[in-house]
C-alpha cells in the first residue's frame, strides 16, 4: 500500500458518513468525478472494493474490507490533523524552549524575555537552568547565558560589555574613581574562582592590586551583606549591582576603578549550525533588545567609563 494517501482516505469517510459520492463532493469541495477516482485508486491501493455501490437513490454500502480501511484510515487522519495542529502551533512559537542561565542574567535581563516570550505566545513552554559551571556546556539547551565565549562548537551573540565597580560601605573610600592601588591588601568579599571571576582577579594582579580575599559565596546578596556588615569591599559586575539596586543603598557606595579592568562579556550561545525553533529565534532577538536597552542606561555609560560600545555581532568558535 505505498501508494495510499491520505487525500484517499478523507475522500472514504466522507462518502461512509454521507451515504453517496454526490453529496461527499460537495462537503469535500470536489467534483464527483473527483472523489470517485479517489475511492477508486484507494481500492487498488488495499486490493479490493471498500463500497457496494447498489445505485440510485439508495446510499453505499462500505464492504468488510471496507470497514477496517475505514477505522484504521480514520485513526491516520486524526493523527495528521493533529501533527498539522502541532506545526502550526510549533511555527507560530508555542512550542517548548530550555535556556541555561546565571545569577544576574536570570534577575536583570531573563525575566524580560521570558514575559514577552510569554505574552507574545501564550502557550510556549519555557524551561529554565541556573547553573555557573567552570566549564559550561550547551548539551540539550537550546540557548545559554554565559559571561564570556565558549570554546568547542557553539555560535555566539554578544549582547553587552559589563564592567566592573567597586562595592564599598559608606565611607571607606572618599574618591568617586578609587585608584587600584588602594584595594593592595584591602579586604574583599568575593565570587568562587569560576566563570569570569578568575581573570578578573588576574586584572587587579596585574595592575599591582593584591587584596585580601576574606569570604567567597555565589550569592550576590550575600555578598552585599557582607560588604554592609564591614567584612570588606566587592568588586562586583554592573549588572549584578544593578540587579541588587545597591545603588540606591545608603549604608553603600558604588565607585569607579581607576583605571578600569576589563568588563566582563554577557553573551548568549547555542550550538552551531543549528536552525532555531520560531521561538529560541524570537528569544534571541528579544534577548539583544534588552541588553541595547540596558547599554543605553547612563549609569552603565558611565561604568564603561566612555568606552566606545559595539553592537552585538555573532560569531563562532573554533
Amino acid at each position: 500500500m505505498t501508494d495510499l494517501e491520505l487525500r484517499h482516505l478523507a475522500a472514504m469517510a466522507a462518502v461512509a458518513e454521507e451515504g453517496s459520492f454526490g453529496r461527499a463532493a460537495a462537503r469535500l469541495g470536489y467534483t464527483q468525478s473527483t472523489v470517485s477516482q479517489q475511492i477508486a485508486a484507494l481500492e487498488r491501493s488495499v486490493g479490493g472494493p471498500v463500497f457496494d455501490r447498489p445505485g440510485g437513490p439508495r446510499p453505499v454500502r462500505i464492504t468488510p474490507l471496507g470497514a477496517v480501511v475505514l477505522e484504521h484510515g480514520r485513526e491516520l487522519l486524526a493523527k495528521a490533523a493533529a501533527l498539522a495542529e502541532a506545526v502550526d502551533r510549533f511555527q507560530a512559537g508555542d512550542g517548548r524552549i530550555d535556556i541555561g542561565t546565571f545569577q544576574s542574567v536570570s534577575t536583570v535581563i531573563l525575566p524580560v524575555v521570558v514575559r514577552r516570550l510569554r505574552d507574545e505566545h501564550p502557550g510556549c513552554d519555557i524551561r529554565l537552568s541556573e547553573e555557573e559551571p567552570e566549564a559550561p556546556q550547551i548539551g540539550d539547551l537550546d540557548l545559554l547565558f554565559y559571561d564570556g565565549p565558549l570554546n568547542g562548537d557553539v555560535e555566539h551573540v554578544k549582547l553587552l560589555d559589563d564592567p566592573y565597580l567597586l562595592v564599598a560601605g559608606r565611607g571607606t573610600f572618599s574618591e568617586h574613581s578609587v585608584p587600584l592601588e588602594r584595594l593592595d591588601g584591602a579586604p574583599l568579599v568575593a565570587w568562587p574562582s569560576t566563570c569570569d571571576q578568575p581573570r578578573m582577579e588576574e586584572a587587579l594582579t596585574r595592575a599591582g592590586a593584591n587584596p585580601k580575599i576574606v569570604f567567597r559565596t555565589a550569592g550576590n546578596e550575600t555578598l552585599l551583606s557582607m560588604v554592609r556588615a564591614g567584612m570588606g569591599s566587592a568588586v562586583l559586575p554592573w549588572l549584578a549591582i544593578h540587579a541588587a539596586d545597591a545603588q540606591s543603598d545608603d549604608r553603600l557606595r558604588v565607585h569607579e576603578l581607576r583605571p578600569a579592568i576589563p568588563p566582563r562579556e554577557i553573551c548568549l550561545h547555542w550550538r552551531a549550525g543549528r536552525t532555531h525553533s520560531p521561538l529560541a529565534a524570537r528569544a534571541i532577538e528579544i534577548a539583544i533588545e534588552v541588553a541595547s536597552d540596558l547599554a543605553d542606561e547612563p549609569a552603565l555609560k558611565q561604568g564603561c567609563c566612555q568606552r566606545t560600545c559595539h553592537p552585538p555581532r555573532t560569531s563562532k568558535k573554533p
